[in-house]
C-alpha cells in the first residue's frame, strides 16, 4: 500500500486537461411518506443552489411496503426531471425486486425494473435541466438492456452506476429456493464486465479515482469474517481485488441499511489490514432526511471528500 502516493503522484502528472475540481450530491433512500415527497423539490432545489456538477440517489424513491404503481415511480419521476442539476439515478430494491409483496401491490419485478429501464433511463443523458452525457452498458450488444449500468468522467475520476439493490442484491428473486436465480446470474455477469471495463478504464486514463454507486449495503464486515451474503460475494471479491491494483482511491456509495456512515470497512484477505485507499460512504437515509456533499480533486491527495447536510424532519422534532 506504501507505493499508492507515488505513483500517484506521477498519475497526476498525466491528468486529462479538463480534470478540474466538481462538487456533487448524494442522496438516497427517499422519499418514505408524505412529508419526505412533499420536500423532495426543496431537497433537490438546495442541491440546486450549491453550484454542483451532478447529484446521484443511489435508490429507493418510495418505501419498502409502498405500492409499486406506476403513479408511485412516476411521481418522483417528475421530481428529477425538474432537477435544475444533471442527475443519475441508480435503481433499488424498493421499486423493483420487492415489488412482488402483497403490501407493494404483487407486482413482478421484472416487469417493474424494465418499466424503470424505460422511463427513468431513455437516452444516454443524465434526469434533470442540464445535459450531462453518460456512457451506458447498454451500447454494448452483449448486455443491452443494463441502461441502468452508467458511468461518466468528472474531476480527474471516474464514476461508475451498478444495479446492485438490497434484498440480497435478488439472489434468490421471488423463488426463496436457496440457489441464486436467472435475473442475478445475468446481471451479475453484466455487473462484474461494467466494473472491469471501469478500472481498466481509469487505469488507463490514469485517473486519481473512481467512486462505485450502488444501492444495497454489500455487507462489508460480514464479508471480513468470510460471511458475506450470496448477492454481494461475488462483487466485494472483485471490489476488493481492483481496489488493490489501483494507484488511486476508490468510493463506493451505498444505501439501504439507512445509517449514514463514511469510513474504511474494506480488509486486505491476507494481511486483515484496511484497504487505506479504499472509503465508503452510506448516504442518509428515511427517517432521516438529507444529502451528502462530495468534491472530486485529483490534486487532493484524497481525491474524495464528503460532508453531510441533514435536514431536521417532522419525526426528529417530535
Amino acid at each position: 500500500m506504501k507505493r499508492f502516493p507515488a505513483v500517484l503522484a506521477v498519475a497526476l502528472l498525466a491528468l486529462p486537461a479538463h480534470a478540474e475540481p466538481v462538487a456533487f450530491g448524494l442522496f438516497g433512500d427517499t422519499p418514505y411518506n408524505h412529508w419526505e415527497r412533499e420536500h423532495l423539490p426543496d431537497l433537490i432545489a438546495e442541491m440546486d443552489g450549491e453550484n454542483l456538477a451532478f447529484v446521484v440517489h443511489d435508490g429507493d424513491i418510495k418505501s419498502g411496503s409502498g405500492v409499486c404503481s406506476d403513479e408511485a415511480l412516476q411521481s418522483v419521476l417528475a421530481v428529477f426531471k425538474k432537477s435544475a442539476t444533471p442527475l443519475v439515478y441508480v435503481p433499488g430494491d424498493n421499486e423493483w425486486t420487492d415489488c412482488h409483496r402483497k403490501s407493494n401491490g404483487g407486482y413482478d419485478p421484472l416487469e417493474r425494473l424494465g418499466k424503470l429501464r424505460e422511463w427513468f433511463f431513455p437516452d444516454d443523458l443524465a434526469l434533470g435541466q442540464r445535459p450531462l452525457k453518460l456512457q451506458r452498458q447498454s451500447k454494448d450488444p452483449a448486455f443491452a438492456k443494463y441502461r441502468e449500468n452508467v458511468r461518466w468522467e468528472a474531476g480527474g475520476a471516474l464514476f461508475v452506476g451498478l444495479n446492485a439493490p438490497g434484498s440480497d442484491n435478488n439472489f434468490e428473486g421471488t423463488q426463496r429456493s436457496g440457489g441464486p436465480v436467472a435475473e442475478f446470474i445475468e446481471r451479475g455477469a453484466a455487473n462484474k464486465a461494467w466494473l472491469a471495463q471501469a478500472f481498466a478504464l481509469a487505469r488507463s486514463r490514469k485517473l486519481a479515482g473512481i467512486m462505485i454507486v450502488i444501492q444495497g449495503n454489500p455487507g462489508f464486515h460480514a464479508a471480513n469474517v468470510g460471511n458475506a451474503g450470496s448477492g454481494y460475494r461475488d462483487f466485494l471479491t472483485q471490489l476488493r481485488e481492483e481496489t488493490l491494483g489501483f494507484a488511486g482511491h476508490v468510493v463506493l456509495v451505498h444505501g439501504d441499511t439507512h445509517h449514514h456512515r463514511i469510513d474504511q470497512p474494506l480488509e486486505d484477505p491476507v494481511t486483515k489490514e484496511t484497504v487505506k485507499n479504499f472509503t465508503r460512504v452510506e448516504t442518509i437515509g428515511s427517517p432521516f432526511f438529507g444529502w451528502v456533499r462530495g468534491t472530486a480533486d485529483a490534486t487532493d491527495p484524497q481525491v474524495f471528500r464528503f460532508s453531510p447536510r441533514f435536514w431536521k424532519t417532522r419525526q426528529q422534532a417530535n
